[in-house]
């Protein structure tokens, strides 16, 4: 509006300075600043620049244009302040978001009146100090100013969003003191209040109460009932208003959405587009698009997005990021990125972006989502947990390790939620310093919340130190929940601790833990490496009974490894049987893995038949029914298979293994040539190989599928990558220290047998981590006790049944071989008919082997240790690594099919080296 119009205007018969604060108004009106600031100079052109009355109006005009500093420098000129004086310039800092000169102004106000701390308590409110805005409500009754309905509003809509349902009756109770609880305003702020608060009942009880109710308050009453999860009840008062604005529609809508009646929620939106009472806006679209986006609603989200365009709403802001989320959710990952590139990546939320990049996730391809994410104008601390974890889960660990540096240096800080997904980067790659550095980080910032906690011993366990995982899972301070105790219980059966990780289970149930699924997975996962079969029955019947748990698909799989690995073979078919569902690649690859130890060609060719039915490329299931087929020298099926696997195009698994030294990954393959220290490494490995050949090692020339020479085999079994990997590390790093090596597949026999060997030798603690679990070598030993080694074992006349775990009390001698291979025999019961009793035995016999088909005498006189492995209470002292080899044996009973041993080392006591010519054959 110009002067001259202003001057139009027709003059009213009223003192000057009315007509010109009238002027002023009018500015205000029109939002015409230039015209304002013309009327200005004429108020002091005219003298009138002294009156208190007009010069509140010229500071409110420019309070209200947002010229502070001219609105301040007007107040400072006043020769005269009232209280509207100091309130005006109050509340445009206040209501500007500048509360600490609000304050100001606010102390240094001579007197202060109800409008005065109103004002603070809505610029408090704006601000999101809540608290503080409640501390000033508090000194206001203190200092016994009256509140006005404007203070009642205000303070309790910050106890609605402190949640403090204490303070907020004791602001209702004042308010019914005042007389102000028929007051519309207030009593909508109440049910506002305590709806939020959790208190649905008073909130009712208001509503009821009111005589006059506007469309806020049924409004209030359905948002209420949406948050509380009570959408019947929110549907009802829908249902009885008469009168419904676009905040209704919009209320039952996200209602609707937000408890995940999405299909409920497209209906009303629907409706309300029939009925034409109200068009949609921006809040309407964001909750119906939403709505497709849950329900994969591809066809449905591009007809409203038609709508957007054809009644030309604008497509940015969050209506675009709903769009965004929506293609990105239901398939359509193209169209979301051209709605990026339409509406600028910058403005992107991180909801959105969330969602396109879950979106490419699926799509394994993270490049455009790097390049939005790079885009950002502004990214939080979960857009940068956003990216990490999508770089995380399609395996891109280097790429999450990069942009978590990038974020410690340029971006915001980490949260728990971060550390828990760069963790799980630690733990894929087993690397123990990172996660070390991690960790000290965490303590550090956040503090090590339960999130953190359940990632460390994850990484602990994973990074082969089952010491540090027991030790994060002692110092959680909070109440251990059921993650923290499957994450450990997973741990210990991971690394062959499985009694200890039934100790914890039942440590977890007595202290009113409930187990979930995945706890049953491990506690069963634990018997299976412990060779428990009958407490794995026993957890898997519990979780059904007592625990009302379903059994998935892992649950059956976990069951029929724990069969194949203990040998019962039979058992595991019976389990397959009685199945609800079909077995899956798991299931089949464990029991074929059986099948591959215990030389059962037919049952493995079934198991990969239905392997490959599941997954045709599976090369593992080609390898190893080829391998069965060989062990048994059916080399003509074996040569089969290896066609079948060419002409099918299926690529075997190259198998691998790395090492951490000093920061860096140390990657080897079989007879690998590409390190730059090959040539220590091979020298290393050649004397590793002649020291533990001394020591009484036997390579497992049986291993080495393939038609060649003895000497050649031994080469290649030699130069294993594992084998490579750990001569790297004894070069590598200083004496006494632990070496860590992971490994893509199985380890195999020779490789397990010579670092049992190489532990001893060296003195050193060798950790290996490969496919399936972890291996603790130390002295001579192995935490796996060679249980996954064990064949299949065979029942003598007069034994018992077969896979029946040993008890205590029961007539049964258990043999070890660095494990628990169970033999059961009676106290007299003859051993290939020499006549050894049990103390005989004990007491160290002499070497009256009878002559079987196929068994070499020996020269040596030995006791019964050198033939036979251990009972339990000498396992300690004494270990023996044997390899078996089973040929029938006649006897006077008949043809019985036995085990039959070959002596390789005694480690203890007594030793005895026996060289490789000299291969002992005995049997029982």
């Amino acid at each position: 509006m110009s002067l001259t119009r202003l001057r139009s205007i027709p003059s009213r018969p009223s003192p000057p300075a009315d007509f010109y604060a009238f002027l002023l108004q009018t500015c205000l009106r029109t939002e015409n600043v230039s015209a304002g600031r013309s009327i200005h100079a004429h108020v002091v052109k005219a003298g009138l620049h002294l009156g208190v009355y007009l010069v509140n109006n010229i500071i409110n005009l420019y309070a209200k244009f947002g010229f502070f500093t001219d609105a301040h420098n007007v107040f400072d000129g006043m020769h005269l302040k009232n209280a509207f004086s100091w309130n005006t310039l109050l509340s445009m800092y206040a209501k500007g978001g500048m509360i600490g000169r609000a304050n100001k102004v606010f102390v240094e106000m001579p007197q202060r009146d109800s409008v005065s701390w109103t004002t603070m308590i809505v610029g408090l409110n704006l601000t999101g100090e809540f608290e503080r805005a409640v501390v000033v409500f508090l000194e206001m009754v203190r200092t016994g100013v009256p509140p006005s309905q404007f203070t009642f509003t205000n303070v309790l809509s910050s106890c609605a969003a402190l949640e403090a349902l204490d303070v907020g009756r004791k602001v209702h109770s004042f308010v019914a003191k005042l007389g102000l609880s028929g007051v519309v305003a207030v009593a909508n702020s109440l049910i506002n209040m305590y709806g939020k608060s959790g208190d649905v009942e008073t909130a009712k009880a208001v509503f009821d109460m009111m005589r006059l109710r506007s469309v806020s308050s049924w409004n209030s009453m359905i948002s209420m009932y949406s948050q509380s999860g009570r959408m019947d009840l929110a549907q009802d008062q829908f249902d009885e208003m008469t009168d419904r604005n676009i905040v209704t529609w919009n209320a039952i809508i996200a209602g609707y959405n937000q408890n995940n009646l999405n299909q409920e929620a497209l209906e009303f939106f629907l409706r309300m587009l029939k009925e034409q009472s109200v068009v949609p806006d921006n809040f309407t679209l964001t909750s119906a698009l939403s709505a497709c986006a849950f329900l994969g609603l591809l066809r449905v989200g591009k007809q409203i997005h038609s709508r957007i365009v054809r009644t030309e709403m604008p497509c940015h802001g969050q209506v675009g990021n709903a769009l965004i989320s929506m293609y990105s959710k239901s398939g359509g990952v193209a169209i979301a990125r051209r709605v990026v590139e339409q509406t600028m990546a910058s403005d992107l939320n991180v909801i959105s972006f969330t969602a396109l990049l879950e979106g490419y996730v699926k799509l394994g391809d993270l490049h455009p989502a790097r390049e939005i994410f790079d885009l950002m104008n502004y990214r939080d601390v979960v857009a940068w947990t956003a990216m990490i974890v999508g770089y995380v889960q399609n395996g891109f660990n280097s790429e999450a390790m990069d942009l978590f540096r990038l974020m410690i240096d340029n971006g915001p800080k980490p949260n728990h939620y971060t550390l828990a997904a760069i963790l799980s980067v630690c733990s894929s790659l087993a690397s123990l310093d990172h996660g070390k550095q991690i960790h000290c980080r965490a303590i550090r910032s956040t503090g090590l919340s339960v999130s953190v906690s359940n990632a460390l011993i994850t990484m602990y366990a994973r990074s082969g130190s089952i010491a540090g995982a027991k030790t994060v899972f002692d110092q959680i301070c909070q109440s251990k929940e059921t993650v923290s105790w499957t994450s450990m219980i997973i741990a210990l059966a991971q690394h062959g601790l499985g009694e200890e990780a039934i100790v914890l289970f039942e440590k977890m149930i007595s202290t009113g833990v409930r187990p979930d699924h995945i706890t049953y997975v491990g506690v069963i996962s634990a018997c299976t490496h412990a060779g428990l079969v009958e407490k794995g029955r026993h957890y898997f019947q519990q979780m059904q009974t007592k625990y009302m748990i379903q059994p998935t698909q892992s649950h059956y799989s976990c069951m029929i490894d724990l069969f194949a690995r203990a040998g019962l073979t039979q058992d595991a078919q019976e389990f397959i049987k009685t199945m609800p569902v079909e077995p899956d690649a798991i299931a089949w690859g464990s029991l074929l893995a059986a099948c591959k130890v215990q030389k059962d060609a037919d049952l493995a060719k079934v198991a990969a038949e239905r392997l490959l039915a599941i997954d045709p490329v599976n090369s593992g299931a080609y390898s190893a029914l080829a391998n069965v087929y060989s062990a048994c020298g059916r080399w003509d099926d074996a040569a089969k298979i290896w066609k079948l696997m060419k002409d099918k195009r299926v690529k075997k698994d190259q198998g691998f293994s790395w090492t951490h030294i000093k920061n860096k990954v140390h990657v080897f393959g079989v007879d690998d040539g590409l390190h730059p220290q090959r040539d220590a490494i091979y020298q290393m490995a050649a004397k590793l190989w002649k020291e533990i050949k001394k020591a009484g090692f036997v390579p497992d020339t049986q291993s080495v599928l393939h038609d060649i020479d003895e000497e050649l085999k031994e080469q290649l079994l030699s130069h294993h990558s594992e084998k490579l990997a750990i001569a790297f590390g004894l070069i590598s790093t200083p004496e006494n220290t632990t070496l860590r090596i992971m490994k893509n597949l199985r380890v195999c026999k020779d490789c397990h047998s010579a670092i049992k060997f190489i532990s001893k030798i060296v003195g050193r603690e060798i950790i290996v981590r490969d496919a399936t679990r972890f291996h603790h070598f130390r002295y001579g030993f192995c935490s796996c006790k060679d249980f996954w080694l064990r064949p299949k074992r065979t029942m003598l006349s007069g034994e018992g049944n077969i896979g029946k775990e040993d008890s205590p009390t029961s007539n049964v001698m258990t043999f070890y071989l660095s494990t628990t291979i169970n033999l059961l025999f009676t106290g007299n019961l003859s051993l290939a008919g020499i006549g050894l009793k049990q103390n005989e035995l004990l007491q160290g016999g002499s070497s009256k082997l009878g002559h079987g088909r196929g068994i070499r005498d020996t020269q040596h006189r030995a006791c019964g240790c050198c033939y036979l492995a251990l009972i339990p209470s000498r396992s300690s002292e004494t270990d023996q690594t044997m390899r078996y080899k089973t040929q029938p044996i006649e006897e006077e009973t008949g043809q019985v099919e036995v085990e039959t041993y070959l002596p390789l080392v005694t480690v203890g006591p007594r030793r005895h080296d026996v060289g490789e010519e000299e291969k002992i054959y005995h049997h029982l």
